[in-house]
Parts: structure tokens; C-alpha cells; sequence
């Protein structure tokens, strides 16, 4: 979420990766480019500093240029049940010296647009092989924690993980499910902590106590950065742990 988020980002995953205690790094980036969207420049930036796979959501078409810029860049992936006329892919099968992984990314309905149903959608990729890897992550990009409890269930023992996004707020039920997939309803955000959502805290009181519109701006405050650190099984796909994950950024 913002220059803040970037830059928190850029200075603590190089040190998770060169420590071992991560592998691969796939981000959530559609707040990025000041909390509007992902731009190119952004997502070379991400990539130079640990990303391997950046995944998208309801803000994937904010930036114009990213629209061109994504059908040449297959490890962007945006959510599978947008429009079939929308540019890029649902989905991206990375291949790295740890194993291959397959990133899924899907988008939720409920208080979001009318998209295509995400759970027929991962039906039919899930059943189709199409080169995927037996580890498999999706990012489910939806703003009701039962949507995504759901979805997790849905998914159970299909995928190694599914992680939510959207809301911007960590929440604290990882878990393994019983078939073997770690769950977590909600990554969190990386980005502004004394903010709102990530904003400025006066701009969205504003909004919220006089009922007149107001311009948001990502907050300029010490940022975090958040997720969770999974231990996958590559050749079985099976999930061993999951571990939430939150990293105060000391930008001193």
C-alpha cells in the first residue's frame, strides 16, 4: 500500500530470502501505485526486490498503462473471473530452484462487482492440468471473511494454500485445514500503520463524519509489513504450517 508499503517491502524481504527462512515471494500488489492499482515501474521494482509472483485484484486496472504492460509479463497474474476479454492470466506456474509452484489468483462477489463466480472458476483451472505444479497457492481477493472461509473450505485438500486479501486487516486464523491446506482469511496489509486501511486518518474521518467526499492518500506513517510464511511439500503439495506473519519497518 504505497510508497511506504514499497518501501518496507524492499528492505525486509532481501533479508528473508538471503536468511532462508522464505523461498518464494509472491505479493499482492494491486495498492501499490498510491493505493490505486499496480503501474509497470512498480512492478519491475517489486520484482528486483524478492517478488517472483505479483498477484492482482478489483483495482488491477487503475494504472492504463499495466493493461499492455501485463500481457507481456505472465508472473502478473490477475483474478481468473474477470471477463474473458480482460487482458493477462488467472494464473502463473513458476518454476525455481526450490520446486515448481503454481499461483492462482481469484476475486470474490459478495460487496464487490458482479464477477464471474469464483468457485466455479477455480473448479474448472483446478481441473484442468495445464503444466501445473502440485504445490498450488491462491490468492482470493474478497471482502467478506465468510466468502473467504468458504472458499478456503471449497478448496480444501485441492491446493496447498489459500490466502485472502482485500481488507487490508491481519487477521489470526491460520491454520492447516484437514485436508492439507493452510488457510488464513485475511494476509493483512504492508504498508502504513497509523492509518486507516492505509490512508490518511483525517481524510477518511471526514468522510465518515460529515458524509462529504474526500481525496485518500496513503499515509505517510511507519509502515508493516504482513502475511504469512507457509512450509509447503513440493512433490505432494500438502501444506505442513502456516505462520502469520508481521514485521515492523524501522525506517530510521
Amino acid at each position: 500500500m504505497g510508497s511506504k508499503g514499497r518501501l518496507a517491502f524492499s528492505e525486509i524481504v532481501p533479508g528473508l530470502k538471503s536468511s532462508g527462512r522464505v523461498d518464494i515471494v509472491v505479493v499482492n500488489a494491486e495498492n501499490s501505485a498510491g493505493g490505486k492499482g499496480l503501474s509497470p515501474k512498480i512492478a519491475e521494482q517489486l520484482f528486483d526486490t524478492g517478488a517472483d509472483v505479483i498477484t492482482l485484484g478489483d483495482h488491477a486496472w487503475d494504472q492504463r498503462e499495466l493493461v499492455s504492460y501485463i500481457a507481456d509479463e505472465p508472473r502478473i497474474v490477475r483474478p481468473a473471473n474477470f471477463s474473458k476479454a480482460a487482458p493477462g492470466k488467472g494464473e502463473y506456474t513458476l518454476d525455481s530452484p526450490f520446486g515448481k509452484l503454481t499461483v492462482m489468483s481469484l476475486v470474490g462477489r459478495v460487496f464487490m462487482k458482479p464477477y464471474n463466480c469464483p468457485f466455479q472458476k477455480a473448479d474448472e483451472m483446478l481441473a484442468q492440468k495445464n503444466g501445473k505444479a502440485a504445490a498450488i497457492l491462491v490468492d482470493f481477493h474478497a471482502e467478506a471473511t465468510s466468502e473467504k472461509m468458504a472458499m478456503g473450505h471449497h478448496l480444501d485438500g485441492r491446493v496447498s494454500a489459500m490466502l485472502g486479501t482485500h481488507t487490508h486487516v491481519q487477521t489470526s486464523d491460520e491454520k492447516v485445514l484437514p485436508g492439507g491446506t493452510a488457510y488464513l482469511t485475511d494476509a493483512g496489509m504492508t504498508g502504513p500503520q497509523y492509518s486507516i486501511i492505509g490512508c490518511e486518518i483525517e481524510a477518511v474521518l471526514k468522510n465518515f463524519t460529515t458524509g462529504m467526499p474526500a481525496r485518500f492518500k496513503p499515509a505517510e506513517t511507519t509502515a508493516a509489513l504482513e502475511g504469512a510464511i507457509m512450509d509447503i511439500d513440493h512433490m505432494s503439495g500438502t501444506a505442513r504450517s502456516i505462520e502469520r506473519l508481521r514485521i515492523v519497518h524501522d525506517a530510521a
